[in-house]
């Protein structure tokens, strides 16, 4: 897809350079360019670079080889470079020879004796480059690596001016589920070469990966093609957003059905429907407990209201399901969950919606909507109509009948394979929110943002992909967009506030700027 940044396993990554060199481009012409890109992005954080101190690990593998690559430029830059190698070097070893005809100081860990030289230089490297594993295989890391990585942990914890930079990935991060060992380390920025690697959007890996650059190793067009996940980008959100012509009225951007709130919960009515405005829905009407209206309306003055018809206070009547369904006619897409609540005559009403066989308009799916599916044994056979589910990984584990902690150890995969089985598209939210499409495609957002965890921040996610819809996106479409304005929108509110103390409303205004932003780019 034009625009988009395709991201790749590691035995992807394998076989792009093996196509590479079929195509006449060598794996050692790759590992040159890539070495060269990578003593660019040290000089860019480091500059000045002359004088200073620049330590190499270099493990046994490729990522060694192009670590030895980085060595040798930062030399000719000017550096004072050492190099340390961590593991049995093959031979002969052409990488390393060209280092030792430039006079750099190599020093073998098995040399070494108590790593205490390991220490000297650490104690004086303004740089230390990890090239150790890279995407390598995985495998626990044990001594004499344990001890080498601790080092450089703690003389980093010593020394705030330090910066660790990770070749394609930190040592002791799983190239494919982005998992962490223990003693793998924390890096300032990770570069990515040629492509990023799913390993960096895992969940442990959001602690270790620092920044992540992706540079250009020389690889030929036309050998990814069969990659189908994607990192949403700024180019090519800009070309996905609804056009606003000035010749324009309201029916002209649609209109948003937004089913949310509850006695207990009204903030989630307003966050929702507020969201689907400020992305842009010419009208938005918000349907809701008839005794809650009045304090959301007080709240949220845009809107229009359907109130539901209730038998108590915050119970719905058997009456809502069919108001709500009589009162669908013109709108162009519909949210429903939001701080509903769990009751069971709510489970009724989002149940008698959902799967009443009645084609729905494209819908949006959240919060309670999705505990209310988690419930229906073989939902997705009732519930046909097209369809974005936003789950948390709590929501999603419900769903899948996992736990919490599985979902997150494998979320790319559990994503797109629940989007297959259920014909729906996910947004599994967090870290890296995920967009897993029926089709088996996915995409991921750039954004890992701590601020953002914290409640009412789904309410605005789910009522911006409604909003989005009721302009004409497809599905697919506005579900990505949705999700990378709202993280546009908490990369902003952080920049000014920090990530401490965040509220959902915070993002509100930030959406429409976001928007701006992406069209002025």
């Amino acid at each position: 897809m034009p625009g988009l940044t395709r991201i790749v396993t590691a035995d992807q990554m394998r076989l792009i350079e093996d196509r590479s060199e079929a195509a006449g481009v060598s794996k050692d012409a790759l590992m040159e360019m890539a070495g060269l890109e990578v003593a660019k992005r040290i000089r860019h954080f480091m500059s000045p670079l002359y004088g200073k101190s620049v330590l190499v690990l270099v493990g046994s593998g490729n990522n060694g080889g192009d670590g030895l690559v980085v060595a040798r430029h930062m030399q000719k830059w000017g550096a004072r470079v050492q190099v340390y190698i961590c593991g049995k070097r093959p031979t002969p070893d052409p990488k390393l020879t060209l280092v030792h005809d430039l006079g750099i100081p190599v020093i073998s860990e098995s040399d070494d004796d108590g790593l205490k030289a390991l220490s000297e230089l650490l104690a004086c490297s303004h740089v230390v480059v990890d090239s150790v594993l890279g995407t390598g295989r995985a495998r626990p890391i044990e001594s004499p690596l344990k001890e080498i990585l601790e080092s450089v942990t703690m003389a980093k914890a010593a020394s705030l001016g330090m910066l660790v930079l990770a070749l394609d990935l930190p040592t002791g991060v799983d190239a494919d589920t982005g998992a962490a060992d223990p003693g793998s380390l924390v890096a300032d920025v990770t570069v990515s070469l040629g492509y990023p690697k799913v390993g960096h959007f895992g969940y442990e890996a959001a602690q270790q990966v620092g920044r992540l650059d992706v540079v250009d190793i020389g690889i030929p067009t036309g050998l990814d093609e069969d990659v189908r996940l994607y990192l949403l980008t700024n180019d090519w959100l800009a070309r996905q957003l609804p056009e606003r012509p000035n010749a324009s009225h309201k029916g002209s951007f649609g209109r948003a059905m937004v089913v949310a709130g509850s006695p207990n919960y009204i903030g989630a009515a307003y966050l929702a429907g507020t969201a689907a405005t400020r992305v842009g829905a010419g009208l938005v009407t918000i349907a809701l407990p008839q005794s809650i209206q009045m304090a959301v309306a007080s709240k949220a003055t845009e809107p229009t209201y359907l109130p539901l018809p209730e038998q108590a206070t915050g119970v719905y009547s058997e009456e809502a399901s069919r108001v709500l369904l009589g009162g669908l006619d013109g709108y162009e897409a519909m949210l429903i969950g939001c701080g509903m609540g769990q009751a069971e005559t709510t489970r009724s009403l989002i149940e008698g919606v959902l799967c009443s066989g009645q084609d729905l308009q494209p819908t949006v799916v959240d919060a309670d909507g999705l505990n209310t599916l988690a419930q229906i044994p073989n939902w997705w056979e009732r519930f046909k109509s097209v369809a974005v589910l936003t789950p948390h990984p709590g929501e999603m584990a419900r769903l899948t009948g996992k736990t919490t902690s599985e979902v997150q150890a494998d979320r790319i995969s559990i994503a797109t394979e629940s989007a297959q089985l259920w014909n729906k598209i996910v947004v599994l939210k967090g870290a890296y929110t995920v967009v897993a499409f029926p089709d088996g495609g996915a995409m991921l957002s750039p954004f890992a943002n701590a601020g953002l965890a914290s409640a009412g921040t789904g309410d605005v996610l789910a009522g911006s992909i409604v909003g989005l819809l009721s302009q004409g996106l497809s599905m697919q479409d506005a579900a990505a967009v949705g999700v990378y304005l709202h993280g546009l929108a908490g990369e902003e509110v952080r920049r000014h506030f920090g990530d401490t103390g965040m509220v959902a409303s915070d993002l509100l205004p930030e959406l429409p700027l976001a928007i701006k932003s992406l069209r002025l780019a």
